[in-house]
């Protein structure tokens, strides 16, 4: 009997739990200036979400998705596309989304129920916020698909969770990705949880990396707390996808430090250990003890920035809070370029509803 095939999956790591280089970095690593840019955006997502999930308890705000201590992913994936790259997100990417460009009261008009904050601020051919599990997978694939056939040097990216990445719409995604050598980066955000779902329970892959071996792939598992070494995967699987070398799969390993949404409650089904060791590996306090040690940040310069961006998201609030409503029929104005005849029915049955009161 012989070896017909074999593989093996590469672990990407620069800044280990305390905030130290473990390992010869990317340029990025010495580039503080772009450094502390990224960390005030990681800050600005983290007192984002703090705020929404405070909405959401004084019943300002429907059921929110937190995003807390995936920072690191979110901006690395963000910070690396260009504009003209396609970006499809499931529904908790908001640090990515903030890097294209969409602005915080879209994204809470999204989860106070309103079509518009779909209507972003950022590139229009990136895709809408994505509920069905991993389905913007094969929509990034299409796009991908499209780039490929126009000769265009552009990527698209999408973000899909560790339960999503079961999904049949993810096999899909990079196996014809693979067959057709598409542009598309597939990363997979790894938070250990697929809401209740341990992730040893919903797979037997070792990696959730080789996912991406049987459709031939390139595929590397990263440190998803680890920022610089979450940006240079991304930048090396950019630059392969935009010369038309094809696609690649990343597996962003991190955790998911709070509830799935504010409508479940963890502790039912997580250990508390578990998550006091995940809060001593969070993405936030490594990168800010890198930057501390080689005096590109400080106290004073961490609360003045917190400062900002607390007024920066009362504004986003405000402008949130304070946007008219849309009528009832909004609810069938973003399906359908034409609706359906049964649809046109029930349209006009509530705004004579609507009328009535």
């Amino acid at each position: 009997m012989s070896t017909c095939a074999s593989f093996q999956i590469e672990h990407l790591q620069y800044l280990d739990a305390e905030g130290k280089l473990r390992a010869a970095a990317p340029p990025l690593a010495k580039d503080f200036e772009q450094l502390v840019a990224l960390y005030r955006q990681m800050l600005f997502v983290r007192v984002f979400d703090a705020k929404s999930v405070a909405l959401q308890r004084t019943g300002k705000l429907g059921t929110y998705a937190s995003c807390l201590g995936h920072e690191a992913v979110h901006v690395g994936v963000g910070s690396a596309l260009r504009p003209e790259d396609c970006f499809a997100p499931s529904y908790r990417e908001y640090g990515a989304q903030f890097c294209r460009g969409v602005q915080a009261r879209e994204v809470l008009m999204y989860w106070g129920g309103d079509e518009r904050g779909n209507d972003y601020s950022g590139p229009r051919h990136d895709f809408a916020w994505c509920v069905p599990i991993a389905t913007q997978c094969l929509h990034a694939a299409g796009a991908a698909l499209a780039y490929k056939l126009r000769k265009e040097p552009r990527a698209a990216v999408c973000c899909v969770g560790d339960g999503g990445s079961s999904k049949a719409d993810f096999y899909g995604a990079i196996n014809v990705t693979g067959a057709m050598t598409l542009p598309l980066v597939a990363v997979i955000i790894n938070n250990q949880w697929a809401i209740s779902v341990p992730r040893k329970a919903q797979t037997g892959a070792q990696t959730l990396a080789q996912k991406g071996i049987a459709a031939g792939l390139p595929c590397v598992q990263v440190d998803g707390n680890d920022l610089i070494a979450v940006r240079a995967a991304m930048d090396t699987a950019l630059e392969r996808a935009r010369k038309g070398e094809g696609g690649t799969v990343i597996e962003a390993v991190t955790y998911r430090l709070s509830d799935h949404t504010t409508a479940d409650d963890a502790r039912r089904y997580r250990d508390d250990a578990e998550v006091k060791a995940a809060w001593a590996r969070e993405p936030m306090k490594r990168l800010r003890a890198y930057l501390e040690a080689h005096k590109a940040w400080d106290e004073k310069k961490e609360e003045a920035w917190k400062a900002e961006c607390a007024a920066r998201v009362d504004a986003e609030v405000n402008a949130y809070l304070e946007s008219k409503a849309q009528p009832v029929t909004a609810m069938f104005d973003y399906t359908y370029a034409e609706l359906p005849v049964d649809l046109a029915r029930q349209r006009e049955a509530a705004i004579a509803r609507e009328q009535e009161h």
